[in-house]
């Protein structure tokens, strides 16, 4: 029986001086699962990805990963936090928010680098991942002198340059143009294809559909609401109307009425 890559067991999370954001929450998340995380604006999808990454931790219940307890005590272990940072890459919603070096080589260049690793070691792994991304060319440039598109894909590479068995996405299409977006999507299933776990948060039911077996869909009131598989979900019209994600709205051609679906973006 597999280990999960992540479980989360009945945790119940607040933020200081806010209500609950969840309430005995819990789900598994297996090795070389393909997960969409869906949910409107404020259902908690941002703040689930960043307990998976460690950056924040339950109130109550427990959270695992690799079948270890993950704690906040423990991840004060710098040891440790490398470690786990290794294996769990995580690719922000907001690119500026991630890169903060002058030079993208640099950039991409700065994880292995706080691991330790040799610098010959770090060059090879630089070069290869600017090889397999076709980011050669952007090596030398400015992270903040790049297009949107151009600073995701940096982002991307400075997360697959440590080679993580976990790679978590929040929004990555946001503000992607359609050839950048077709460029994620190919990549996303390339790498789960050779057995990568890919979780991605996103509105875009598109997206969802192109990249994810399984979806996990969380209510307004921050409950899980559908954990199963994707094409079943997105199919589910009343599902996705009662979590906010589509509205419907009607006009007339004469007396011909017309049903439109509205998907939140």
């Amino acid at each position: 029986m597999l280990t999960p890559v992540f479980s989360l067991d009945r945790i119940t999370f607040y933020y200081p001086g806010g209500e609950n954001l969840f309430q005995d929450l819990s789900l598994e998340i297996d090795p070389g699962d393909s997960v969409c995380l869906l949910g409107a604006n404020g259902s908690g999808k941002s703040t689930l990805l960043k307990m998976f990454c460690g950056l924040v931790f339950p109130s109550a219940g427990c959270v695992r990963a690799f079948g270890q307890e993950i704690t906040e005590a423990l991840l004060e272990d710098s040891t440790f936090a490398r470690r786990y940072h290794q294996r769990v890459g995580f690719i922000f919603q907001n690119s500026d928010a991630q890169l903060f070096n002058t030079r993208v080589w640099d950039e991409v260049a700065y994880g292995p680098n706080q691991l330790g690793l040799p610098g010959a070691e770090v060059k090879a792994r630089v070069d290869d991942i600017l090889t397999m991304l076709n980011l050669q060319s952007l090596a030398e440039r400015s992270p903040y002198r790049l297009s949107g598109g151009e600073k995701k894909k940096v982002a991307v590479a400075a997360a697959l340059v440590l080679n993580p068995e976990v790679l978590i996405l929040d929004e990555p299409t946001n503000g992607l143009d359609p050839k950048t977006q077709r460029w994620l999507i190919e990549l996303l299933l390339q790498l789960n294809s050779m057995g990568r776990t890919i979780i991605t948060a996103t509105h875009n039911l598109d997206l969802a559909h192109a990249i994810s077996r399984r979806a996990l869909i969380l209510s307004e009131d921050h409950r899980l609401v559908y954990d199963g598989p994707s094409a079943q979900a997105l199919e589910d019209k009343s599902l996705l109307m009662a979590v906010n994600l589509i509205e419907e709205y009607s006009h007339r051609h004469g007396e011909q009425e017309h049903k439109h679906r509205y998907t939140h973006g």
